[in-house]
C-alpha cells in the first residue's frame, strides 16, 4: 500500500534522513516519536505536500509525479491544521470539498455527523477543538477512502468518544482492503490497535516493522543490575539503576535463557521509546564530551 525507499527531506535545519519502509494493505500503522522527530514531515511526504529531496514515495504502486489526483482521491485526512472554512456550516464545508472526491456521499456525511453528535447546520468556526476534529473525521469517512491519515486526533477527544473512535476504525478496516496511519503521543492507543509501528527520533528511523516483530525482538528485564549486565553487552539497549535494582530494554534472542531471578516482560511502545531515547541521549553526551588534555 505505502512504500518509501530511502527518502530524505530537509526543512530548514531539520532533516528527515533515509527513511525506508513498506506498510501493507489492511494495517493500522502507529507513527510515534518526540516533538521534532519528523512525524509531520513524514506525513506531508506521504500526502504529497512535500517532494522528497532523495528517494521515492509510492502509494498503491503509484507516485505523485504520475498519478497525483488519483492518489489523493483515495486518501482521507484528519490533520492538526484546520482546513474547513470557519464561516461555512459542516454540511456546506463537506459539499464544497466533497466535489473533489469521486466517492463523496452527502448521506454518509450526515450519518457520521449524527453519530458524532454534531449538527449539520453548525458553523465550523464555532466548534471546540475536539468537535472540529470529529467534523474532519466525518468528512474523511464520507468519501470512503482506501487510506486514512490521522495526526494526533485522540488527544482532543473525550474518553467516551475515543472508544467510539476505535470502534469506527475497526469497522473501517473490517474488509481488509484499507489502511490507517495514526500519529499520536498516546501510545497506549497503539498498544491495543496497531499492526505496524514507525518510530522516529531526530529525523532518523529507529524502527519500522510489524508489531509482532517488535514484540518478538525486544524485552524489558528487571532485577539486580549485575545479573542484567551478565547479558551480552550488545543486547542491552539501555539500563537504568536505582536503590532497589535495575530495569533495561534488551534485544531478545530466541532460545536464550534469562537468569530465573530476573523478571522478563514484553515492552510497551512507551517503554520502547523511552529506553531508545535515553540510549541516544547518553551516546550524544559521550560524543560531545571534551577530550581530556592529558590524553
Amino acid at each position: 500500500m505505502i512504500r518509501l525507499d530511502n527518502v530524505s527531506k530537509r526543512i530548514g535545519k531539520f532533516q528527515l534522513d533515509q527513511i525506508s519502509l513498506e506498510i501493507p494493505t489492511g494495517y493500522i500503522c502507529g507513527l510515534v516519536g518526540q516533538n521534532g522527530s519528523g512525524k509531520t514531515t513524514l506525513l506531508h511526504l506521504i500526502l504529497g505536500l512535500y517532494h522528497p529531496d532523495d528517494g521515492s514515495v509510492e502509494i498503491a504502486g503509484k507516485t505523485y509525479d504520475e498519478k497525483r489526483d488519483e492518489i489523493l482521491d483515495g486518501i482521507g485526512t484528519v490533520l492538526t491544521e484546520e482546513l474547513f472554512d470557519p464561516d461555512f456550516t459542516l454540511l456546506a464545508n463537506a459539499d464544497e470539498y466533497g466535489r473533489y472526491y469521486t466517492n463523496y456521499s452527502r448521506e454518509r456525511m450526515e450519518r457520521y455527523l449524527k453519530r458524532f453528535d454534531l449538527k449539520s447546520d453548525q458553523k465550523f468556526g464555532r466548534l471546540s477543538k475536539g468537535q472540529k476534529l470529529k467534523a474532519q473525521f466525518a468528512f474523511a469517512l464520507s468519501y470512503d477512502p482506501k487510506l486514512l491519515i490521522l495526526d494526533e486526533p485522540t488527544a482532543n477527544f473525550d474518553p467516551e468518544f475515543r472508544e467510539q473512535f476505535f470502534e469506527i476504525l475497526r469497522e473501517y478496516m473490517s474488509d481488509g482492503t484499507k489502511s490507517v496511519i495514526l500519529a499520536t503521543h498516546l501510545t497506549e492507543d497503539l498498544d491495543r490497535l496497531a499492526d505496524y509501528l514507525i518510530y522516529l527520533e531526530d529525523g532518523k528511523q529507529i524502527f519500522a516493522g510489524d508489531i509482532e516483530s517488535f514484540r518478538e525482538d525486544y524485552r524489558i528485564v528487571s532485577g539486580e543490575a549485575y545479573k542484567i549486565r551478565l547479558l551480552p553487552k550488545e543486547r542491552i539497549v539501555h539500563i537504568e539503576e536505582n536503590t532497589y535494582g535495575a530495569k533495561a530494554l534488551v534485544k531478545h534472542r530466541r532460545h536464550k535463557e534469562y537468569d530465573k531471578e530476573l523478571q522478563v516482560t514484553y515492552p510497551t511502545i512507551e517503554e520502547f521509546m523511552y529506553y531508545f531515547s535515553k540510549q541516544r541521549r547518553v551516546r550524544k553526551e559521550i560524543e560531545n564530551r571534551p577530550l581530556s588534555p592529558y590524553i
